[in-house]
């Protein structure tokens, strides 16, 4: 078996000596190869070349945004039978992917999960979203989110660490930045209906959305890796209904039910659609801010990649 790592070394909870560590224990059952990431885009580009030379396995080390430029990089060439089998040691700072999935959220935990797969076949398809040619693994969004995580990649490049603490001062500033009175947002249909008036949509590919710490967020509870795409938009953005709406995507899972209200909308299991802004908005796929758009065409694509878990 031919195993590609894609290692991160700025990734967040992983020291060069432990991903040497963890890199020797997959290599007793396998012939490795390991490559480092030097800049944005790096990951995407050695995904696709190990694709392209019949790897079997491309191993993701790193946090979200290192297994969002695997994904794309696996799939350059599209959903085909020669695209290898992705496996994730998590070691970023919230690892939406791998705890959405059931892996640990530790790395050494999670690489020993993933021997233990590799050595018994152990594996499951997931469908992933399109955001136009960009694959996401389990959200994008336009608007208020997409600005948090813009801000938030500001602080990291003058080497903030990310934390709860640093994504909740920055949402609270971004939140009283943003115009609140003009929404911008239609979300629209294949068969011609529109849903208009929404301040921010975020797309969501399976649940929880992401972590605040140990606790899950979940605007979407239904999605899944299973189905199709579902939405979460806002219809008001005022501050008493926002929190109102955070306290409940963080609440006990009995207490989950019914997310619509509070100036919210809820789509579930859409198979394609698309997002048109009056002005030019923030927007992120998989936790990275990507240029400013207009319009963002999206797509499900069912069992588009085999996952270790």
């Amino acid at each position: 078996m031919r195993v590609l790592v894609v290692s991160n070394p700025r990734a967040t909870a992983t020291t060069l000596r432990q991903r040497d560590v963890l890199v020797h224990a997959l290599a007793s059952d396998a012939k490795l190869d390991v490559e480092e990431t030097a800049n944005r885009g790096h990951a995407a580009a050695l995904a696709c070349r190990a694709m392209r030379d019949g790897f079997d396995v491309v191993v993701a080390l790193g946090g979200d945004g290192t297994v969002n430029e695997v994904v794309n990089g696996l799939l350059t060439d599209g959903v085909h039978p020669g695209v290898p089998r992705l496996g994730i040691v998590p070691a970023g700072s919230t690892n939406v992917v791998a705890r959405a999935l059931g892996l640990p959220n530790d790395p050494v935990e999670a690489t020993s999960v993933l021997i233990d797969a590799m050595s018994a076949d152990r594996r499951r398809q997931i469908g992933l979203g399109l955001a136009d040619d960009r694959w996401f693994v389990f959200t994008a969004g336009l608007g208020y989110d997409a600005a948090v995580v813009a801000a938030v990649e500001a602080h990291r490049r003058r080497g903030r660490t990310s934390t709860p603490a640093l994504y909740v001062r920055t949402a609270v500033r971004t939140f009283f930045r943003q115009d609140r009175r003009r929404p911008a947002i239609t979300l629209r249909f294949p068969d011609g209906n529109t849903v208009a008036g929404l301040h921010m949509a975020l797309v969501t590919n399976c649940d929880p959305w992401t972590f605040f710490g140990e606790l899950p967020v979940s605007p979407t509870p239904q999605a899944s890796f299973d189905t199709g795409l579902d939405v979460y938009a806002r219809t008001r953005m005022g501050a008493a209904g926002i929190l109102l709406a955070a306290g409940r995507m963080i609440a006990a899972p009995g207490r989950r039910a019914g997310r619509r209200g509070f100036g919210s909308r809820l789509e579930h299991d859409l198979t394609e659609f698309s997002l048109h802004a009056d002005r030019p908005l923030p927007f992120q796929v998989d936790g990275d801010a990507l240029e400013e758009r207009q319009l963002v065409r999206f797509r499900s694509v069912p069992d588009a990649l085999e996952v270790y878990v």
